[in-house]
C-alpha cells in the first residue's frame, strides 16, 4: 500500500493546495494634458488642480501628466491632436479656438465685454453652454470655461494712450481673423504669431508689440522685452478644459464623471488664479521697470474699431453679437 511516508521516501511530491491566482490590479489610465503656459500661470494652476482632482476622485484609477510650456506643441498643434485622438487632454486659451471652430472667434472682439461680471456671466450661460457644445461636433468632449484673462497691450519704444499710437507699429497677435482685422482697422501692422516663438521675435525688434493677459506678460518676461504697459483690457480671454471624445469615451461612468467635475474645479482656480495676478501683476511689472499706462483714450479704440463692426457682424450675425453685450443689462 502506498502511503504518504512512502511517497515523501521515494521523494515523490504529494499535489500541493494552492490559492487561486487574484484577478489582475485594474491598469491606470494615464491621460497627457498639453498647455502652452508655465506651471506657474493661471493656466498651470488650474492644472494642477485638475491633475490632483482626477486623482481624488478616481482613486488613483486615472492619472493626467501635465505638459507646460508647449511641450506637446502649439495651441493649434494640442487641437488638431485631439480631434484625431495622438493627444487625451488640453487645457488651452481662447487665442487658437477661432481658426478651429470659426464661431468662437466671436469672443474676440474687441471690447465686446464692459468688465469681468459681464464675461463670467456669458461664459457660464447659455451662450457659453452652447459654445462648449460645439466642440462634439470636431471630436473633442469641452468640459468647462475658465480664464485666461484680460488681454492689454505691451509695446517697447513708445506707449499706447489712444488709437493714434498703434498706427505703424508692428504688433504680433494671435491666429484669429477677428483680432487680425481689429488691430489692421487701428492701423497697426498686425501679424499672427504662434505664442511659443513671441518672446524670441520681441527680442530681435522682429515686432514692437505684443497683447497678452498680465500673468503670462509675467510668466513669459516680456517685461525684459517690452518697456510700456497700457492696461487696454481690450479683450477678453477665456481659457477651456478639453478631453478628446474617444479618450473620454473610453472611461468608464463614474471616471467620465470625475473628469468633468475635476474639469469644472480646474477652470474655478485658473479664474481665482487669473484674477489675483491682475491685482499683483501691475505692480509686479512696474518692479521689473515696465512703464504702466492707466488712462487711456478708450473711445478712440472704439470709434477706430467701428469699420471693423460690418465684418463682425457678417461672421457671426449681429443678433448674437448683442445678445452678448446684452447680457446682465437691465
Amino acid at each position: 500500500m502506498i502511503t504518504k511516508r512512502s511517497l515523501i521516501a521515494t521523494g515523490l511530491a504529494l499535489p500541493v493546495s494552492r490559492p487561486r491566482p487574484s484577478a489582475a490590479a485594474p491598469q491606470e489610465t494615464v491621460l497627457r494634458l498639453g498647455y502652452l503656459a508655465s506651471r506657474d500661470s493661471q493656466i498651470g494652476r488650474g492644472s494642477a488642480e485638475l491633475v490632483e482632482q482626477v486623482r481624488r476622485l478616481t482613486g488613483g484609477r486615472v492619472r493626467i501628466e501635465g505638459y507646460p510650456n508647449s511641450q506637446l506643441g502649439g495651441e493649434a498643434d494640442i487641437l488638431r491632436d485631439l480631434e484625431q485622438g495622438t493627444l487625451e487632454m488640453g487645457f488651452l486659451t481662447s487665442a487658437a479656438l477661432s481658426s478651429f471652430l470659426p464661431a468662437m472667434g466671436i469672443f474676440d472682439i474687441p471690447f465686446l465685454f464692459r468688465d469681468l461680471t459681464h464675461a463670467r456671466a456669458v461664459m457660464d450661460g447659455p451662450i457659453g453652454r452652447e459654445a462648449l457644445a460645439a466642440f462634439e461636433a470636431r471630436g473633442i468632449v469641452a468640459l468647462a470655461w475658465g480664464e485666461n484673462g484680460f488681454r492689454h497691450v505691451t509695446t517697447a519704444a513708445r506707449p499706447v494712450r489712444g488709437a493714434a499710437d498703434l498706427r505703424g507699429l508692428r504688433i504680433r497677435v494671435p491666429q484669429s481673423e477677428v483680432m487680425l482685422a481689429a488691430f489692421k482697422a487701428l492701423g497697426a501692422e498686425a501679424r499672427p504669431l504662434a505664442f511659443n516663438e513671441l518672446y524670441a521675435m520681441l527680442a530681435t525688434g522682429e515686432f514692437d508689440a505684443q497683447e497678452n493677459p498680465i500673468s503670462l506678460i509675467i510668466a513669459s518676461r516680456f517685461y525684459a522685452v517690452q518697456k510700456h504697459l497700457t492696461l487696454t483690457a481690450h479683450v477678453y480671454s477665456p481659457a477651456i478644459v478639453l478631453i478628446g471624445k474617444a479618450s473620454f469615451a473610453a472611461l468608464g461612468d463614474a471616471d467620465q464623471a470625475a473628469i468633468r467635475q475635476a474639469g469644472i474645479a480646474a477652470a474655478a482656480v485658473s479664474r481665482a488664479q487669473s484674477e489675483l495676478a491682475d491685482k499683483a501683476g501691475v505692480e509686479a511689472l512696474q518692479s521689473r521697470g515696465m512703464q504702466v499706462t492707466r488712462d487711456y483714450d478708450r473711445a478712440s479704440f472704439v470709434a477706430a474699431l467701428a469699420p471693423a463692426e460690418p465684418v463682425f457682424a457678417r461672421l457671426f450675425g449681429r443678433e448674437r453679437i448683442e445678445a452678448i453685450r446684452n447680457t446682465g443689462k437691465g
